[in-house]
């Protein structure tokens, strides 16, 4: 059955047809039908579907118990969990706060750092600043750090209003700068950011490593990233990476942070990090953050999930496949492999503008013009397009508006993290008929060149 449900409603009318089970990279639908889970979900799926191991882990704690309140009880999967993510972590963020989701997990992040403000005295400290475009969430205080319009858009008016620097889009530069150099003047709007708003007023500056849903894993030049750091150390403004999607490996590291030698102030993370066995997230904080806070009377926040032994078994177990199967290093492997070959379809489809990405989170960028990095006519609608066409030949892949959310065709190319090389071809061969089916398509409205 893939009508409407009479009862449930999703974001939109568009259904789906149901789903049976999963193995591995697959999925199956209730007709027979076999997907590519090219996108691990909504890059969440790290270990794949259906893993024995982890389900196992699972089962043994549901013979035991599925609930304990944390107020009430101390549980050993929840202690478990904390203890290694730690040690997975750059040395430094050594304390853990469990949440179940990655809009938790930010705000949850951006709560710790005004409790910490105020415990030490720097009560006037309350913005955030982050970039546009970005995305860090659908709750309220997320919502307000996301920059993405037609997200934000119609809650405008119920929120403050955080202040946004633009994202470092190189790839849309025309100038005579090196990346470097792009690198350091991208950093530096952070500063002027600082300056403008009054830094006695700056909490925090939110970024996503690699770019996530709104950039179409964006990763800016290797100088931003020690430059940002810099400078909220010179204002003493506290760095908090959003690391929901690119955590756990997804990068070809543990955090994404750890490419370029950065230690955050805070970390938040979720998706991979619970793989899509239970709804499970984290803030990972230096106890110079936690330990001031919990002086001044604790932390005055939470969830009534947060903790749960059973969400924290399935999160200890996915940490232990990372390790035990060496999956991180997979995804740096098998991510140099595909995306060598999404970069060779940019020989054949003249409206691939760009490929960006690190390890197992990668994208490309559909335009009009490569010289100009013109986007597609809005109104070609390629953005959901392409994914109903790659839908329709068995290949599952992410899709957002690249330029704010108006404009601008992006697509996420994300397996799980047990991808391998005979796999990649499976996708590469999908997702190549799918392209020249959609060239077909649009054939009419692109200029010659193109």
């Amino acid at each position: 059955m893939t009508g409407d449900s009479p009862y449930l409603f999703y974001q939109s009318r568009n259904p789906r047809p149901y789903l049976d089970r999963g193995e591995g990279i697959y999925l199956y639908d209730e007709s027979g039908k076999r997907y590519i889970d090219g996108s691990s979900g909504a890059m969440v799926s790290n270990i794949g579907h259906s893993n024995p191991r982890v389900l196992a882990k699972m089962k043994a704690q549901m013979d035991k118990a599925t609930f304990g309140y944390r107020l009430h009880f101390r549980t050993h999967p929840s202690e478990d969990l904390a203890a290694k993510t730690v040690s997975m972590c750059p040395q430094g963020l050594d304390r853990v706060f469990f949440v179940s989701g990655g809009s938790e997990a930010v705000e949850s992040a951006v709560k710790l750092a005004r409790q910490y403000a105020v415990a030490t005295g720097q009560g006037t400290r309350y913005r955030v600043i982050s970039r546009f475009p970005s995305y860090h969430g659908c709750t309220f205080g997320a919502l307000d750090l996301t920059g993405y319009e037609p997200l934000r858009a119609p809650f405008a008016p119920m929120m403050e209003g955080m202040p946004k620097i633009t994202a470092p889009t190189t790839y849309l530069d025309r100038d005579t700068l090196t990346e470097e150099e792009r690198g350091f003047r991208y950093a530096e709007l952070l500063r002027e950011q600082i300056e403008e708003a009054g830094p006695e007023t700056v909490l925090a500056f939110l970024m996503e490593p690699v770019g996530g849903a709104s950039t179409g894993a964006l990763v800016a030049p290797d100088s931003y990233y020690q430059r940002t750091r810099e400078i909220c150390e010179e204002y003493g403004v506290l760095l908090i990476y959003d690391e929901v999607m690119t955590g756990a490996g997804r990068t070809g590291k543990f955090l994404a942070a750890e490419h370029w030698g950065i230690t955050p102030d805070i970390v938040a993370l979720s998706k991979g990090f619970g793989a899509g066995y239970a709804p499970l997230g984290a803030i990972v904080a230096s106890s110079r953050i936690v330990e001031p806070v919990l002086d001044a009377g604790g932390f005055q926040h939470g969830f009534t999930y947060a903790g749960n032994p059973l969400a924290c078994s399935a999160g200890l177990a996915v940490l232990e496949e990372l390790e035990e199967q060496n999956l991180i290093e997979n995804a740096a492997r098998m991510g140099d492999v595909l995306k060598a070959r999404l970069e060779g379809l940019m020989s054949r489809y003249q409206f691939i503008g760009d490929v960006r990405g690190k390890g197992l989170l990668l994208a490309f960028e559909l335009v009009a013009d490569r010289s100009t990095m013109e986007p597609l006519p809005r109104e070609l609608n390629a953005y959901t397009r392409l994914v109903e066409i790659a839908y329709e030949q068995g290949l599952i892949i992410y899709s957002r508006r690249t330029r704010g959310g108006y404009e601008g065709d992006h697509f996420l190319i994300c397996p799980p993290l047990i991808v391998t090389k005979a796999q990649i071809e499976e996708i590469m061969n999908l997702l190549e008929a799918s392209l020249s089916r959609f060239a077909d398509e649009i054939a009419n409205a692109l200029p010659e060149h193109a």
